[in-house]
């Protein structure tokens, strides 16, 4: 190995981020060198998200900017392409410019997972993910933008379809996404939709399995059921999606059939692809097969952890079990992968990695949620607390905590913001068309949405 190892971290996520993170405490300057590759400039705090999308955070606070983070790393805004662990060598194509390959000694495979799609008629067109800030403010937006179409139009047909959202998946994210922009909706319909009613709002939860939040008790997802459909939310259990049409028609395998103008998809996550463009041992999942150490099973100086990896599970009997791929896991890995590298540095063995999985807790909308921690179980109020407390306890740096509980502080004394800034869609439309004004080939006239989001946009 060099004298100057360099420790090449791939992705910025919860892996990436606290890795590298806790490298830089543990290392003395000049040690080791440190790079940091990802195509965002940013960890995004995925946990937060719904919270975002509702306005009860500032998507801004959600994110954790790398380069002010990790000030003695090197950080490469792009995507590694390819890896070929046997010499050493990463091909990163940066953002701008040519791709070239990157010698390392010691690797770090935090690459994450990407959504996990089907080969659904309608899905690619029509469907919107929830996996990153963008999709987020996007979904805020559309929402908001569909509750203007909806109060500007006598249609019912056209308001129908504005008023109906559907979301596919109900693990945790779908879950909090699907409670917490209806509790958005239905706060901007009472304060500021005279023409609307929340009785006009259709919200559509579809899950394949017999039961939601399967991190949590049989008993805590049936509670959690009744909860959204006493809220007048349709929740569909043994159901799948069939298709959605040209006409935004959604098909269930249930035999419904709705149009509905919202379309989201959080039904699970899958390891990044990038994963079989590099020579590293992956599982019938696809996920990097890990030792207890967190180190690569057969493969010297590589480390990986969080969703992308297999790691086994040394609370639990069951043979062949391994860790969830969730937050709580990805953070505890991160810290033990990071010693690890350390004392391998320093001559030292490794320490497995070993950790009960505490519990769940989810947010419902603002003052209701429900939390299992440590077999405790909680509902409505006390488990929105423990939600907000735990999450501001992991989210990285103390300038991130301190800016979310201003938020949070902020929202409790005066009204939400439900404001649709519906132009951040597509910034340059209007500009474009006035610049063709008149112009042989001008872009055509926009659409109905895009009326309805610019409208709500100067209202606001």
């Amino acid at each position: 190995m060099a004298q100057r190892p360099v420790v090449l971290v791939v992705g910025g996520g919860y892996v990436g981020l606290y890795t590298a993170l806790r490298l830089q405490k543990r290392l003395s300057r000049g040690r080791a060198e440190i790079v940091v590759v990802d195509p965002q400039p940013h960890m995004t705090y995925q946990p937060f998200l719904p919270e975002a999308a509702a306005g009860s955070v500032e998507p801004r606070h959600v994110v954790v900017p790398l380069r002010r983070t990790l000030p003695r790393c090197r950080v490469v805004t792009g995507a590694v392409t390819g890896l070929d662990h046997a010499e050493k060598r990463a091909r990163i194509a940066p953002i701008e410019g040519e791709p070239y390959e990157l010698s390392y000694d010691v690797l770090v495979m935090a690459a994450g997972s990407v959504a996990r799609t089907l080969p659904i008629p309608g899905l690619a067109e029509h469907g919107i993910g929830f996996k990153n800030v963008g999709e987020a403010i996007y979904l805020r937006n559309h929402v908001l933008a569909r509750l203007d179409a909806a109060s500007s139009t006598d249609d019912p047909e056209v308001r129908r379809r504005a008023l109906t959202f559907t979301f596919v998946g109900g693990g945790y994210a779908g879950v909090e996404a699907f409670a917490e922009l209806e509790d958005m909706a239905r706060y901007a319909i009472t304060h500021y939709y005279p023409r609307l009613s929340t009785a006009d709002m259709r919200w559509v939860l579809v899950e394949a399995m017999g039961r939601i939040l399967p991190e949590v008790d049989l008993d805590m997802a049936a509670w959690t059921v009744k909860q959204l459909t006493a809220r007048g939310m349709d929740v569909r259990l043994n159901t799948r999606l069939e298709s959605i049409s040209d006409g935004c028609v959604v098909t269930l395998s249930d035999g419904d059939e709705f149009a509905s103008d919202t379309l989201v998809w959080t039904a699970g996550t899958k390891p990044n692809p990038m994963l079989t463009r590099t020579d590293l041992p992956v599982d019938e999942r696809g996920r990097v097969v890990c030792e207890p150490t967190l180190q690569v099973r057969g493969v010297p100086d590589a480390w990986s952890a969080g969703d992308l990896a297999a790691v086994p599970d040394l609370t639990k009997e069951a043979p062949g079990a391994t860790t969830a791929p969730n937050a709580q896991h990805a953070v505890r890995q991160a810290k033990r992968l990071a010693d690890n590298i350390v004392a391998t540095l320093e001559g030292r063995e490794p320490e497995p990695y070993r950790h009960a999985y505490a519990g769940s807790v989810a947010s419902l909308g603002l003052h209701k949620g429900v939390a299992q921690v440590y077999g405790v179980k909680l509902k409505g109020w006390p488990a929105w607390f423990m939600h907000r407390t735990y999450h501001v306890s992991r989210v990285p740096t103390f300038n991130r905590k301190a800016r979310v509980v201003a938020d949070w502080t902020l929202a409790a004394v005066f009204r939400r913001e439900v404001i649709s800034l519906g132009q951040l869609q597509d910034p340059r439309r209007e500009f474009v068309q006035a610049a063709n004004t008149g112009r042989t080939g001008s872009l055509p006239p926009p659409s109905a949405e895009d009326k309805a989001q610019s409208g709500s946009l100067r209202a606001g």
